[in-house]
């Protein structure tokens, strides 16, 4: 098909959308959809992240929010690719960028369009999404900021006087509070700050970027650079294609300073309660020079990551090893056990990584295994599901046509990288059965992408660590076939002894409500309730949106994730700001 049909296609379906926008009616818009069919929208016709499923779920729920948000005629985007036949979760479609306005913003969109059985062009899946708040736009680009900070009064305060007395904070609280100073955190105070909302990072260490420069020696990004951007400012085009943590711990510092962040380090929050009168926060925070102070945002973001407290397991009889037992967050560096003996226990990527680590410096490693792992060799298995961002496409528009992906679909396509992966990386993974590794390859096989977005863990990127497994040149145990734990070592089921000299347990993180019940109260851990994985719905639970809690929000994931859903955390908290969206435990707007 040609891009001039392309387009003729589109404009059929979008002419036939726009006549039927006023009224818009649940029977008009029936026959524009296939039977399986598929509705996401991010704030582009509601103030929630929601995904509608089938051709009447969405013909009933469309008109309604249409004509509640003030829904104009669609228009094929210009500054976009043309309209084009694509193969999006191993279908073939028309896909085609939109643009629109409702009353509160300007707004894009996706549509994608398939033949039905009788041969007519009918909408497989639409996405509609908030790009702008009118009369709120950011401070970006010809809408830069200007005034004070940037005169040239010789007698008056420069920048940099401005920009200390704003970190300060000695004369007002910020409008929201970011707990972390990760990727997640340092991207939706950039957003928030170009939306002209006064906001405070908090962080516990002694720097930004500490998050990774205090992780193990050998850390580097899983991922490609290409994909890994923060919000505005992409990393330069001379860097290599998997960041080393030291790298991106200077970037991250350097991002702070260049996006005028307001940061606290080695700030901790000690507690927070909820003024609902007020609709303010009142947090206690402690920092290392031993200051305290109150402080009272109307928002909390919490950035601290999918998880925020090491799980340490209890474990029978490991109390009588007599050595050092550390959780993989506090492990740093081998050298320090050349020649001597370790245990890791969990085949993660952490506990891989470490194991790799400490095999290298001369350390004599057993790893020990849990439960069943999803093993992925690097490259090129585990870069297929970002092959989008390698095409000719800026990050902006990849990002668009990620989001645009409903679940149900994300995971056929995640199926498919799956079944690709176990073709490509057949060799190693019969390599690891040989030697008795349990594998496993995500629920319903869709893979590493869907075991962190449900439970944050439980797969491993090889680097190298599940050839040293497969050479012997580090040992591999089952959990299932220890005894007991002896002051030295470890005791099998066969009566063999592993000796160590120190443990350490890769055992993952304990799930973020219990960070949110140690801050907040066990009563804001209840209105919040999960938060991470799908439980039965098709978006991430408490995540980029509004929770049962007034004034208390979470971000976390990749820093593709960060960089796409900080934009619509934003854009909710600066509606809140400004009148256009209400602040209630039920969501409403």
């Amino acid at each position: 098909m040609t891009v001039s049909d392309a387009i003729t296609i589109s404009r059929g379906w979008i002419d036939n959308f726009n006549s039927r926008l006023a009224p818009p009616t649940a029977d008009a818009y029936a026959a524009m959809f296939l039977a399986d069919s598929y509705w996401r929208d991010t704030l582009g016709l509601g103030w929630e992240l929601k995904t509608f499923c089938g051709q009447q779920e969405i013909a009933t729920a469309l008109p309604v929010a249409a004509a509640k948000a003030g829904m104009t005629s669609l228009v094929i985007d210009d500054r976009a690719s043309p309209p084009q036949t694509v193969t999006r979760s191993g279908v073939e479609a028309v896909e085609a960028f939109v643009t629109y306005q409702t009353a509160w913003g300007r707004c894009g969109g996706i549509i994608r369009l398939c033949q039905n059985e009788t041969g007519e062009w009918r909408c497989w899946t639409l996405f509609t999404a908030l790009k702008e708040l009118i009369g709120f736009e950011e401070k970006i680009g010809r809408n830069r900021p200007t005034g004070q900070s940037f005169s040239r009064d010789f007698r008056g305060p420069n920048w940099l006087d401005n920009r200390i007395a704003a970190q300060n904070y000695d004369d007002r609280d910020p409008q929201v509070l970011v707990v972390g100073g990760g990727q997640a955190g340092l991207a939706i105070a950039a957003r928030l700050t170009r939306l002209g909302i006064d906001t405070l990072i908090v962080d516990k260490n002694a720097r930004i970027g500490d998050n990774w420069r205090n992780r193990y020696h050998a850390l580097t990004l899983h991922n490609q650079l290409q994909v890994n951007h923060l919000p505005y400012l992409d990393f330069p085009v001379t860097w290599p294609t998997y960041i080393p943590k030291d790298m991106l711990a200077l970037w991250f510092e350097s991002y702070a300073a260049a996006m005028e962040l307001n940061v606290w380090t080695g700030t901790t929050v000690e507690a927070a309660t909820y003024d609902a009168a007020s609709g303010r926060w009142q947090v206690k925070i402690a920092q290392d020079d031993g200051t305290r102070r109150t402080i009272a945002p109307r928002h909390v973001v919490m950035a601290t990551g999918v998880s925020g407290i090491p799980h340490r397991p209890a474990i029978d009889t490991l109390d009588n090893f007599s050595g050092p037992v550390l959780h993989s967050s506090q492990y740093r560096d081998g050298d320090d056990w050349s020649g001597k003996h370790a245990i890791v226990i969990g085949t993660g990527n952490s506990g891989h990584d470490i194991s790799h680590d400490l095999c290298s410096s001369g350390a004599k490693v057993t790893l020990v295994q849990r439960s069943p792992t999803l093993v992925v060799n690097i490259e090129p298995s585990a870069q297929f599901p970002y092959i989008l961002y390698n095409e000719d496409r800026t990050t902006e528009e990849c990002d668009f046509i990620t989001t645009s992906m409903p679940t149900p679909l994300v995971k056929q396509a995640h199926q498919h990288y799956t079944r690709r992966s176990r073709e490509t990386d057949k060799e190693l993974l019969d390599g690891l059965t040989k030697i008795g590794f349990r594998l496993d390859f995500g629920e319903d096989d869709t893979g590493w992408q869907f075991k962190y977005l449900t439970r944050g863990g439980g797969y491993y990127f090889n680097v190298g660590c599940s050839n040293l497994l497969i050479e012997g040149q580090i040992d591999l145990a089952q959990n299932a076939d220890i005894a007991h734990f002896e002051a030295d070592g470890m005791v099998m089921k066969d009566g063999r002894k592993i000796a160590a000299d120190m443990i350490i347990l890769a055992t993952g993180y304990k799930p973020q409500e219990q960070l949110v019940s140690q801050l907040f109260g066990p009563d804001v851990a209840a209105r919040v309730g999960p938060i991470w994985g799908f439980g039965d719905g098709l978006e991430l639970r408490n995540m980029y949106c509004q929770t049962g809690q007034p004034g208390l929000w979470f971000i976390a994931g990749s820093l593709a994730q960060c960089r796409i859903n900080s934009k619509y955390l934003a854009f909710q908290i600066k509606a809140i700001e400004e009148g256009l969206l209400t602040a209630t435990p039920d969501k409403a707007a």
